[in-house]
């Protein structure tokens, strides 16, 4: 077995760094001015609108002069993978050095055309923690699991070292509403000044680390003749009457407007970037410095109110005591999370399920999202200060997306600082995979988060609370504030969805998930 877990050498490798030089690049002239009278601060746009977020990657991809950092988790080969790996090469065809960057679990189908970009002399791919057996890569959980089951989570889109942009979000479409069906609802953040150089330099810590193998060592030899197959693949994705659609769409957004003539509302303000040490894969990271850790130090203990975001919500025991230990302090946390009916992964529901009781009686306020109910449509509106301030209701605005899972991680502090990046709050993000985010001090975005609980989320999720006799209940309402309905059941699900994750809330798995 041990022939399946050898990896070819990993040096010689090329050393390599985020340019620095590049405030002369249209985007450094652009944005030198508004940074100069700001040190120290950075400028930030919340992306809760999925055209809006495929949109602000697209425009940096093509603004860019001198180098793209691309850093993500999955990477789809479908319409907006596959028209994000086009802007990729078209910036390269520009002499722009791309540096892509991802965690290879996430890139079925893609190994010959990543092998046919690595080709162009102005892209390197590398391929972090990857699987030597190429197909089926479950194999290699099989004969490598304690390597392999930890993850590159980080999701980053870094152009000219100038503007980046971090988040939820990973690249499919799914996440991009670009498609029909089950779409994400998520949230990213655009950010100009200070905190890109620590984007960068993160960036750096990963591409050049011990668990970044160049594409070359690990996928198919293919000649430069192979990026015509990128091209022919791009141009029937163009004569698609759908893609046509998508992209006419995208082009059609008052968001591009603003963002290419610099009208775009930034919120200024310090931010923090917190990441984890690529080492932690290995098990190898020193004390102290896991994402986690810096969270702690950089947000600080609540004093009046918590809400929190968060797709994949698996408290722990530890967990619900901490919480417990806020409400004894009369500290009012809130919580939205999905419901069984809107999430994409049953299991890590179940770690969830099995502590909802103990987090009510723990005094934590617990929301669900739901789906959208059959011949009704959720609301859609344009988020984030297209006339408006860039605050406008980040939250609501996820919430009436048109996504029908939740996807979005992101907490506030006593209305003053705000989280957002890829941290779930689960043991997989605590202690396996390694994560990025942003920790923003600014009243104004964490008081969006904060109201939202109080007006948005109430309508459109379900509050989980429990009866006169102790026992689960969900309270759906409308929108506008009427007809309350209360189920008695997880609604939207099946006896043998139940029973199911009854099961498996009751293996000992919990620290996978």
């Amino acid at each position: 077995m041990r022939r399946f877990r050898r990896l070819p050498p990993l040096e010689p490798r090329l050393q390599s760094e985020a340019l620095s030089d590049t405030e002369g690049t249209r985007l450094g002239r652009s944005i030198d001015q508004e940074a100069a009278a700001r040190p120290g601060l950075s400028g930030i746009h919340l992306l809760a609108d999925a055209h809006q977020a495929f949109a602000a990657r697209i425009l940096l991809a093509r603004a860019a002069e001198r180098s793209l950092d691309v850093q993500y988790y999955i990477w789809r080969a479908d319409l907006s993978g596959m028209l994000m790996l086009e802007a990729l090469r078209e910036a390269a065809d520009r002499g722009v050095r791309v540096r892509l960057l991802l965690d290879d679990n996430g890139i079925a189908g893609l190994d010959n055309l990543l092998a046919a970009l690595d080709v162009h002399p102005m892209i390197e791919v590398r391929l972090f923690n990857p699987f030597f057996v190429r197909r089926p890569k479950a194999l290699g959980y099989l004969t490598d699991f304690k390597r392999l089951n930890r993850r590159m989570h980080n999701k980053s889109f870094t152009a000219d070292s100038q503007a980046t942009i971090i988040g939820g979000r990973n690249v499919g479409d799914e996440y991009f509403a670009a498609r029909d069906g089950d779409l994400f609802a998520d949230l990213d953040v655009l950010a100009i000044g200070a905190v890109v150089n620590d984007v960068s330099r993160d960036f750096d810590r990963y591409w050049n680390c011990a668990s970044a193998w160049p594409a070359t060592r690990l996928l198919p030899v293919v000649g430069v003749e192979q990026l015509e197959e990128l091209a022919q693949r791009s141009a029937a994705i163009h004569a698609d009457p759908r893609a046509h659609t998508y992209v006419e769409t995208v082009r059609s957004l008052p968001f591009i407007t603003h963002m290419l003539d610099g009208s775009l509302p930034l919120v200024w303000a310090r931010v923090r970037m917190v990441s984890d040490d690529p080492a932690k894969v290995l098990d190898k990271a020193r004390p102290g410095t896991s994402l986690g850790e810096q969270l702690q130090e950089a947000v600080g203990r609540p004093s009046r109110e918590m809400a929190l975001v968060s797709a994949y919500f698996v408290p722990t025991a530890a967990g619900v005591e901490a919480f417990a230990e806020l409400s004894r302090e009369k500290i009012k946390v809130s919580v939205l999370t999905n419901a069984l009916e809107s999430t994409d992964v049953a299991i890590v529901h179940a770690g969830y399920a099995k502590r909802r009781e103990a987090l009510i009686r723990a005094g934590v306020r617990l929301y669900e999202m739901r789906r959208p109910r059959a011949g009704t449509r959720r609301k859609r509106r344009l988020p984030l200060g297209v006339g408006g301030s860039a605050a406008r209701s980040v939250t609501g605005s996820i919430l009436r997306s048109s996504g029908s899972m939740l996807h979005a991680k992101t907490f506030t502090v006593d209305r003053e600082r705000l989280f957002v990046g890829s941290f779930n709050f689960d043991p997989r993000s605590v202690a396996l995979n390694t994560e990025l985010g942003f920790v923003i001090e600014s009243p104004e975005l964490a008081a969006d988060v904060q109201d939202a609980f109080e007006s948005v989320i109430p309508m459109s999720a379900y509050e989980v609370t429990l009866s006169d006799k102790g026992r689960l209940r969900w309270i759906e309402r409308e929108e506008d504030g009427g007809e309350i309905e209360i189920h008695d059941v997880e609604p939207g699900t099946t006896r043998l969805q139940r029973l199911a994750i009854r099961v498996l809330s009751r293996l000992p798995i919990e620290w996978l998930l």
